[in-house]
């Protein structure tokens, strides 16, 4: 499902060119929840990036579900992340002047044709949601709110759910639950989850597989997540 070959990123500050990602090899199949792991600027938030295709590497090229999508131009690009692609955003990126049902609707309206309260009011109650559907952000609690951008990511039904640092910004309590929530949604729709952490118990406890980024490269060498029972361990 996800292909990664020769990856790299490098920024120019100033007079210096950074290398952020130095040559990453790696292939996550269909189905499989990985846990992507480094210290603070190991680089591990800017390959879930590249893989959502929100930048461009510098060298190398991201394959998903067999799309080269390094080099698309952005109007098909930003087709294949629509259809393709949930991600959750660490501070949930959610539109204030939306409820918490229409924050969900908006990307099935955006991208597909049909009922989207009918796609939306299901996966709330599935976050235990279902007294909270007109209630705007502000009005909603930090676990919440990433209940909703959980909820928001699967209405699509994507093939594909990048969830960056989703725990970050809430409670041991709440994180837990959230991922907890994210395991059983991976479970039952059989996406291809890809989670950054830097917490390596939860790596652990909800991943079928950990993949290690030190200094811009995969730790040993080139990965590939062995395929498995959806949401199984090997």
């Amino acid at each position: 499902m996800i292909e990664v070959r020769g990856l790299k990123k490098s920024i120019r500050n100033g007079t210096r060119t950074v290398e952020i990602l130095r040559g990453i090899d790696l292939v996550i199949p269909r189905g499989q929840f990985a846990a992507i792991m480094g210290a603070s600027g190991s680089g591990k938030s800017t390959l879930l990036g590249l893989l959502a295709g929100l930048d461009s590497p510098t060298e190398g090229e991201v394959m998903l579900d067999g799309i080269a999508i390094s080099r698309l131009e952005e109007d098909k690009l930003a087709e294949v992340r629509g259809r393709r692609i949930g991600f959750v955003f660490q501070s949930y990126q959610l539109i204030p002047t939306l409820t918490a049902l229409e924050n969900v609707m908006l990307p099935y309206e955006l991208n597909a044709r049909g009922d989207a309260r009918k796609k939306a009011e299901p996966l709330l109650a599935a976050v235990g949601l279902q007294d909270r559907l007109h209630h705007y952000p502000v009005q909603l609690s930090g676990g919440e709110q990433q209940r909703v951008a959980l909820a928001r990511a699967f209405v699509l039904e994507p093939p594909i759910v990048l969830a960056d640092e989703p725990t970050g910004n809430l409670d041991s309590v709440n994180g837990q639950h959230v991922l907890e929530l994210l395991g059983v949604r991976q479970r039952e729709s059989g996406t291809t989850l890809v989670l950054v952490t830097h917490d390596p118990s939860l790596a652990e406890r909800y991943a079928a597989r950990t993949v290690r980024i030190v200094d811009g490269r995969v730790a040993g060498g080139p990965v590939t997540v062995a395929p498995v029972a959806a949401g199984g361990r090997a």
